[in-house]
């Protein structure tokens, strides 16, 4: 499989997805517990920084092109919902599942966060 990013590989591509797809589902849930209308708005911030804001090079299909530190923020929002918020919703051996992506996903992600650090919009 060959991605854009001549630094990404199946394992760090993977994991990244898994931690959109984590992010997606614990943010809102968690939010959840504070007030039913921050479920919408947390989804929509959460899924569009995402689907939105890309660095050329890295993906094939660019909305609006970000400087790739700006990217690699967005994506560490991500990590850090990931991090905490199963802590708060689901049982601990659920949240220590999530941690453990989102080692896997920092440490298989080192050489594409390399190649972002320098990568221009």
């Amino acid at each position: 499989m060959r991605f854009e990013n001549p630094s990404d590989t199946v394992a760090s591509a993977s994991l990244r997805f898994s931690i959109e797809v984590l992010a997606w589902v614990a943010g809102p849930w968690a939010t959840a517990g504070v007030s039913p209308w921050l479920i919408a708005p947390t989804a929509v911030v959460l899924i569009g920084l995402v689907g939105i804001f890309s660095t050329p090079g890295d993906k094939t299909k660019i909305v609006v092109a970000t400087p790739g530190p700006v990217r690699l923020a967005i994506e560490l929002v991500l990590h850090v919902v990931v991090a905490i918020a199963p802590w708060l919703i689901w049982p601990q051996w659920a949240a220590i599942a999530c941690v453990l992506v989102v080692i896997g996903s920092l440490v298989a992600g080192i050489p594409r966060t390399r190649w972002m650090l320098h990568a221009k919009a």
